[in-house]
This record gives structure tokens, sequence and C-alpha cells, in this order.
């Protein structure tokens, strides 16, 4: 068994187990991975940092007692954390420009924005930028219509 961290196009981030890591790269390969927050099946492997026990202590009370270390609490999952280059920073900036422009000068429909941009689509309204949610399933389907839209880009927690 092997866990993987994943993330959605959403950013939502969670892990699951699979068998190997070819099981994960076929059900990768046929959208059976989905994200359970928002449901997508645009889901990636994030980075994983290594769980790295240290050196046993000969001389631990607890484990020279019972021959058993003591539980060890459960910790919060790991976020998913990256070194970047210089490059990747100019680029992550540039994302976040390009969001900031889209949000600032759109309109925000929240979760009619399928039904906002069929309607420009099929010209019942004026066209204009809008930026909202819809869900995996809304998405394919204004695809499938020919409706052109992009995601906005999702970028991790400005903190990191």
């Amino acid at each position: 068994m092997i866990r993987y961290a994943l993330a959605c196009e959403q950013g939502h981030a969670f892990e699951t187990w699979f068998q190997n890591s070819a099981a994960y790269d076929r059900q990768a390969a046929r959208s059976l991975i989905s994200c359970p927050i928002c449901g997508s099946t645009k889901v990636t492997k994030a980075l994983m940092t290594p769980q790295i026990s240290g050196a046993k202590k000969r001389d631990d009370p607890a484990r020279a007692a019972g021959g058993r270390a003591p539980p060890v609490p459960p910790q919060a999952t790991p976020a998913p954390v990256a070194m970047v280059s210089p490059q990747e920073r100019e680029f992550r900036k540039k994302l976040k420009e390009l969001r900031e422009h889209l949000v600032k000068n759109a309109d925000y429909v929240g979760q009619k924005f399928p039904e906002e941009a069929r309607k420009m689509h099929y010209g019942e309204v004026e066209h204009r930028s809008i930026y909202g949610e819809a869900t995996s399933e809304q998405a394919k389907e204004l695809h499938e219509e020919g409706i052109e839209f992009h995601p906005l880009p999702v970028l991790p927690d400005e903190r990191n």
C-alpha cells in the first residue's frame, strides 16, 4: 500500500491510499479519483514530506519497561510544501497578478456561473468578463456545448 497526498484543481488537499503507484496511475487516467470536498476529478499528486523516524534510544525507560514506545499522538495532516527556484517564484508572481486582474475586472456571479456563461454564449445577454463557481459536471457540460471558459489560477495560501 502507498499513501499519496493529492490536490484537486480547486486547491483542496487530501490523502488517499492505493495498492501501488500503478493503481494510482490507472485510476487517475480514468478520472476515478475525486476530491472529497468539491468532487473534482482533476486531481494531481502533491508533494509529500517523508516520515523519518529518529534513532532508537537504548536507555529509553518506556521502551525498557514494556518493550514498546509510548503511543505517538496523531499529528495534523501535513500540507504540501515545495522549494521553488527564482523562475518558479516569478511564475507564481505572474499567476497571482493574473488572478488579481481577473477578479478585479470581472463580475462575480457565484454559483450562477454556468447559467450566466450560457446566456452570454447564446447571445441572451451582452458579453462581459465573469467569474464564479461550477461543479466538475457543470464545467463538463459547458465544454461540451462549446462554451469557452478557463479555471482561475489557484495559488497556495500566501502565508507559505
